[in-house]
């Protein structure tokens, strides 16, 4: 039988050793490789199109939620089983309309996680426990008030995004432009889009927008800058 094949997408270094060895001990399943950024899930999950990627939410140069988007765009089958801090029904949410099939938290028990990951592989939606039955007791609400589960929508594009990320870790025009490889023109014109439509017109403002979102981890040090 052949292994579900595995990319892990941390950038801590401790959570990814740990997964790493969770992993190692199961005769199935073979970590194909390992990745720090989000840029860098979406080249390796392109270019080796594993069956899973066990995916972060916060992690640097691309978050996590926009990683997914864009795999999930440019591969045939690979799936996402997010992995993350952020417990709350918002980020679930942002993550399963991103197209994650899974969502832990990672205080989940390493049963969770091995299990999320043979789910996700033969094409089956798995959450934390908890998190399993706030969305059932909320779908539940919702139908006994005669409503649909509300769904959110980012007016963002992609490549808005992650303007809005870069901005937020405090990168310049210049760099954003080097980091996407495009014009700064065109990286003002991504910037001025996204005030507009956040309604958001200070850098301290978008930062803080961001780290709400989870695109970027809390960092004092960014808005005191900005």
């Amino acid at each position: 039988m052949s292994k579900i094949t595995v990319i892990l997408a941390e950038d801590h270094e401790v959570v990814r050793e740990g997964l790493r060895a969770l992993l190692k001990a199961e005769s199935d399943i073979e970590i194909v490789g390992e990745v720090k950024t989000g840029r860098e899930a979406v080249k390796m999950a392109i270019k080796l199109q594993p069956n899973v990627v066990v995916m972060d939410i916060a992690m640097p140069q691309l978050n996590g939620l926009e990683a997914t988007r864009q795999i999930l765009r440019d591969t045939d089958s690979t799936k996402i089983v997010i992995l993350s801090t952020y417990n709350d029904e918002d980020y679930v949410e942002q993550s399963t309309n991103a197209g994650a099939i899974a969502y832990l938290i990672k205080q989940s028990a390493a049963s969770d996680v091995i299990r999320a990951i043979r789910e996700a592989k033969e094409g089956n939606s798995y959450f934390s426990p908890s998190i399993a039955r706030r969305m059932l007791d909320h779908c539940r609400r919702a139908f006994l008030e005669g409503k649909a589960p509300s769904k959110t929508a980012d007016d963002l594009t992609s490549r808005e995004r992650e303007t809005l990320q870069l901005i937020a870790e405090g990168m310049t025009n210049k760099a954003i432009a080097d980091e996407l490889s495009i014009s700064i023109k065109t990286v003002e014109k991504h910037r001025q889009q996204v005030m507009n439509k956040l309604n958001i017109h200070d850098i301290a403002g978008l930062t803080r927008y961001a780290m709400a979102r989870g695109f970027i981890e809390s960092n004092p040090a960014i808005v005191a800058e900005s």
